[in-house]
């Protein structure tokens, strides 16, 4: 292997490393994660929000049947 080919591997394997790791640091990135599903979750409201309505007051209901359960349950231990 002459110099000129081991210089042109050296920077095939440079440029494959630096690939690699733009595209770790690009999936570790929580604030653009968060971003990206933020922006997902707006859209997908604007196109349907009718899921989301009902998800909301299912949430609701759990959450009071919850307290109510809790407030007043026959738990005197």
């Amino acid at each position: 292997m002459s110099t000129t080919d081991a210089k042109n591997e050296a920077a095939k394997a440079r440029a494959e490393l630096a690939a690699t790791l733009d595209a770790l640091e690009d999936r570790l990135n929580v604030p653009k994660r968060v971003d990206e599903l933020r922006r997902k979750a707006v859209a997908s409201y604007e196109k349907n929000p009718m899921p989301w309505i009902i998800g909301g007051v299912a949430v609701a209901i759990i959450a009071v049947g919850a307290v109510a359960w809790a407030l007043f349950s026959d738990d005197d231990d």
